[in-house]
């Protein structure tokens, strides 16, 4: 089981695997840990990460970037407005609201949504790890920002199963910061609470998160962003700056040119790189536009009065944070800074301020969040086994359910008749799952909404489930239960709806009716698991939504005091509980459907397979193009005395041809007219390169069948003890066979030394092993022949017991019998044990 963790960032991605000794960041194919979230569309086939980078100049309008700023997002959407501003691509608004990508891809202009757009950056983050690690990957943690709102948290998934990869849970990404610097603290106290505060300015945001940590634990106190202040923001700053500049010193406007926003916008972020360690940096960028080269110089100075509107956005989610974790400045002990972003010397001057303490730097800036997320990914994993760490995570948003009464003008009574209750409210723990009970006759419907969407920038509604078919057997409505869920991933939704039905039922049995007295807790519902609250709450119709019991902080509002049932007559009727499922239908706004996402997948898998012939295809050329070279050069080396000079000439003559070829015709041709090109090649060459081959390899291989022949004349000749045993006339054909391979040698080593290099040898190699094995096959089984062995000395059968005289004389043949035996003979005495007894001297056997 593959234990992987992702970062998917706004302008690279990180992979984080989990192994033996602790975790670790992969490398990609450049040996770089960071990988560039780029997807590049082409002519033949889609470059991705860094392939996608090095195409990013050339081909600007088909390459796109920035996704994570698109998926989930409505068209609309004042900050994705605002984003496709700068962006070199073209955006368009699709059918359903949902903006959609478009590209020219394999000659034609293709749509693509952000979310398959997000997939094929996951399939690369996936290939990445499973090069790494030598397996499939398939489990895995993909860290996400605390803003993203329910539609981007299913976007996020559905892009991860077009990739084929199965999130065990959506961490957001200060948590998984939060857990990679708690669970490797050993010295967290156990009962006072340690707060720290980690903030992270990313690329394009900005995300607050205080924790407490405990022995063993961690619990995440405030959730706070600024889904808008970035990295990026004080490179636009600069930007806009020298766009300015240049237009009215060189003529120039940049903003006309796509190619030069790019080439501008990257050394802009550079100078401000530059700019954290050095007071002042000069800008100089050659053939900008229009062939001017144009150069500037910026003072740190200056460029924290341009970014003075950015800088004192800094403040608002510190301050939400404190407020809403409920402590003071004084109780932060720690506060740890992370982000690409976070390198700015202005906003640490900011933060020193605010927290009146120096920030820390102690976590790795740009992979904490990818270790946090495979830290995370080990821990739901059963294959490893992790420190006991309890990451009790809290919800950012506060989410409702809404549904309308079941009077019989309910449905045309509009929003007047419309009853909500909050169900998970803002800080709730993840996961977590409640229960509603409905009195209804019949199907209804129910929306999840959230409570508040000031600054959240999406409709309140997220779904809309629709509970039934159902009938009540009885006159009264039906008594509905309905379980909500709150997943792992921060996606609320209808888990199950119960149809609860009372039944009558005699008892004859008074002991049983006996047992039948006991305390029922009336809001009592199944037991919740260790990080679930599940609490039950009555919704009646019948009131007002004024008095429709709610569910705050998890605890219903009505008592829960236990209700006593007693039963004394041992007839009575008994009430039993009648429990059947009913269907439930979701309606997820903004969100793929099924056959959606079974279709971007097999769209994927076509582009995948695409993207894998093209790159057959150019290892096909690069071997034509690389054989083309080899040969030539070793035409005139080392390959000279093994081909005539007219050969020669032909041959070199149409690798020329060739290689002019691939730079024209051939330029941009098909796998099999590459592979037909270079066996056209190689049926002239292999044979000039066999015959250099057998003239190399023939002497050591001709050492080798002398040596087999030698050793084998040597033993049938040899007066030595231990062969003795093998007769003369066997020993006489092993030298025969000697003799034979030994003038077939000659005969065969006489006419290849007549013959020039050129020439097609008559002495291969091959012949020779063949040759080889064939002596070996024969002598060895009779020069290898086993002495034969000595008959062995049947033991003496058991005797009756008899008289101590008899067993004396019995004992005194055996002596004698041992004695007469010659001393290089092998025999067997019999013995109380049985057990064989080499006697190798007379002498032995008698004092045995």
């Amino acid at each position: 089981m593959s234990v992987v963790g992702f970062d998917f960032g706004n302008e690279s991605c990180i992979v984080a695997v989990a192994r033996q000794r602790g975790i670790d960041v992969v490398l990609n194919d450049e040996s770089q840990r960071e990988t560039p979230a780029i997807v590049c569309f082409g002519e033949k086939q889609r470059f991705i990460g860094i392939a996608g980078a090095a195409s990013t100049m050339m081909n600007p309008k088909n390459s796109i970037s920035q996704i994570k700023r698109l998926v989930g997002k409505q068209f609309l959407d004042a900050d994705l407005q605002r984003d496709l501003k700068s962006l070199p691509y073209s955006v368009s608004e699709g059918p359903d609201g949902y903006p959609l990508i478009q590209v020219r891809y394999l000659g034609e202009v293709r749509a693509f949504t952000p979310t398959q757009v997000f997939a094929m950056m996951l399939s690369n983050m996936k290939e990445i790890a499973e090069k790494n690690l030598n397996a499939a990957v398939n489990d895995c943690c993909i860290g996400i920002p605390v803003y993203f709102t329910d539609v981007q948290r299913r976007a996020v998934l559905d892009a991860a199963t077009i990739a084929g990869l199965n999130p065990l849970r959506l961490l957001h990404e200060t948590t998984a910061t939060a857990l990679a610097y708690g669970i490797y603290k050993t010295d967290l106290p156990e009962n006072d609470q340690l707060n720290v505060a980690f903030v992270d300015i990313g690329h394009a945001s900005m995300q607050v998160c205080i924790a407490g940590f405990k022995k063993g634990q961690l619990k995440v106190l405030a959730h706070t962003f600024d889904r808008s202040l970035g990295g990026r923001d004080f490179d636009e700053v600069l930007f806009n700056h020298f766009a300015g500049k240049f237009k009215e010193e060189y003529k120039i406007d940049v903003l006309q040119n796509a190619r030069a926003c790019l080439r501008l916008r990257a050394s802009c972020e550079k100078m401000k790189k530059m700019l954290s360690a050095n007071p002042i940096v000069p800008l100089n960028i050659e053939c900008l536009m229009d062939e001017k080269d144009v150069k500037g110089i910026m003072k740190r100075e200056e460029f924290e009065e341009l970014s003075l509107p950015i800088l004192e956005r800094v403040k608002g989610p510190l301050e939400k944070a404190l407020a809403e974790a409920g402590l003071s400045v004084d109780d932060i002990h720690m506060v740890e800074v992370v982000g690409s972003g976070s390198r700015v010397p202005a906003i640490n001057k900011i933060l020193t301020e605010f927290f009146k303490k120096e920030p820390r730097r102690t976590m790795n800036a740009s992979e904490c969040v990818a270790k946090g997320a495979a830290l995370q990914c080990a821990i739901l994993s059963p294959t490893f086994k992790v420190r006991e760490f309890q990451v009790n995570e809290s919800f950012p948003f506060s989410i409702s359910l809404a549904w309308k009464g079941s009077g019989p003008d309910a449905q045309d009574s509009g929003t007047n008749n419309q009853q909500s209750s909050l169900v998970f409210p803002k800080g709730n723990t993840i996961p977590s799952i409640k229960a509603l009970t409905f009195y209804r006759s019949g199907t209804f419907s129910i929306d999840v909404q959230y409570s508040d969407v000031s600054g959240l920038q999406t409709p309140a509604r997220i779904s809309t489930y629709t509970i039934g078919p159902f009938e009540a057997k009885q006159s009264e409505k039906a008594k509905v239960k309905v379980k909500v869920r709150l997943n792992l991933h921060g996606i609320a939704s209808v888990d199950l709806a119960t149809l609860l039905e009372e039944e009558e039922v005699e008892v004859s049995d008074s002991k049983e009716s006996a047992k039948e007295t006991t305390k029922v807790d009336v809001n009592a519902a199944a037991p919740p698991t260790s990080n679930e609250n599940d609490a039950d709450v009555n919704m009646q119709d019948a009131k007002s939504s004024a008095d429709t019991p709610g569910v705050e902080n998890g605890v219903p509002e009505s008592g829960n005091k236990p209700v006593q049932m007693d039963v004394d007559d041992a007839k009575a009727p008994k009430k039993k509980v009648k429990k059947s499922t009913i269907p439930v239908v979701e309606l997820v706004y903004g969100a793929m459907t099924p056959v959606e996402v079974q279709k971007a997948v097999e769209k994927e898998y076509e582009m995948a397979l695409q993207d894998r012939v093209m790159e057959e295809t150019k290892d096909r050329k690069n071997a034509v193009e690389a054989y083309v070279y080899d040969m030539r050069n070793k035409l005139n080396d080392k390959y000279q005395d093994f081909v005539v000079a007219s050969e020669r000439e032909g041959f070199t003559t149409k690798l020329q041809a060739v290689e002019d070829w691939l730079y024209e015709e051939g330029e941009d041709e098909t796998k099999g007219v590459y592979v037909a090109k270079l066996e056209e090649l190689k049926k002239q060459g292999d044979p000039i390169e066999e015959r250099y081959k057998e003239y190399t390899e023939r002497g050591t291989i001709v050492d080798q069948l002398i040596y087999c022949i030698t050793s084998y004349r040597e033993a049938a000749m040899s007066p030595d003890p231990k062969f003795d045993h093998i007769d003369i006339n066997e020993k006489q054909k092993v030298l025969n066979e000697c003799v034979e391979a030994e003038n077939w040698l000659r005969e065969k080593k006489q006419q290849q030394d007549s013959l020039p290099k050129h020439a097609n040898p008559v002495l291969l190699s091959a012949e020779i092993r063949k040759k080889a094995e064939a002596v070996d096959r024969f002598c060895k089984p009779i020069m290898m022949k086993p002495k034969p062995a000595k008959p062995a000395t049947p033991p003496a059968p058991p005797s009756p017991a008899s008289s101590s005289s008899e067993q004396q004389q019995s004992q005194a043949d055996a002596n004698a019998n041992s004695t007469n035996e010659n001393a290089g003979d092998d025999s067997q005495a019999s013995s109380a044990s049985t057990e064989p007894m080499e006697t190798d001297k007379p002498e032995n056997a008698s004092s045995a």
